[in-house]
């Protein structure tokens, strides 16, 4: 029996806390886990509390270099990818990534899609010495998302709206 709530535990590859949130488990397929984050949930973010404002679906793919947030209007963005580590479950209800810096984001209003931060992975990869395996892992998600959310492969294209439905 998995647990209905998951906690999601981002750190940065220092260790550092990034993110740290509850999310409800809505589903798990061949894509991954699905997980649901209702607005008003309380969240850590930058080691700080915040409350998320806009709900979202987080997709926790097996064995992958990133995970995808799939977001309604009015956030600007409608999928997020980071770029992070493979996820690391602890029982089935507590998840741990290590953000990797990189993101790969798709506008909500004209499709374009963007490579983020590669400044700061540059920085962080001489800081925290990531591993030359690391690295080229991260690079190539980075080069797979820039492709694939932008020619129809799902679950970027509509796959993740039923789930998004169920948390807006």
């Amino acid at each position: 029996m998995s647990s209905e709530v998951v906690r999601v535990v981002y750190r940065k590859y220092d260790g550092s806390a990034h993110r740290d949130y509850p999310a409800r488990r809505l589903t798990e397929d061949e894509l991954g886990v699905w997980l649901g984050v209702p607005k008003g949930t309380r969240s850590i973010y930058h080691g700080r509390p915040s409350v998320e404002q806009i709900p979202f679906v987080l997709l926790v793919p097996r064995q992958q270099w990133w995970t995808g947030m799939f977001n309604p209007p009015p956030r600007t963005s409608e999928v997020y990818c980071d770029i992070a580590s493979p996820a690391r479950w602890e029982g089935d209800d507590t998840v741990h990534l290590i953000d990797l810096d990189l993101d790969v984001v798709r506008r909500r209003a004209t499709g374009l899609v963007e490579l983020r931060d590669e400044d700061e992975f540059a920085e962080h990869r001489v800081r925290y010495a990531y591993p030359h395996d690391v690295v080229e892992s991260a690079w190539a998600a980075a080069r797979w998302l820039q492709q694939v959310l932008g020619d129809g492969t799902e679950p970027f294209a509509s796959a993740y709206r039923k789930w998004l439905a169920l948390v807006s």
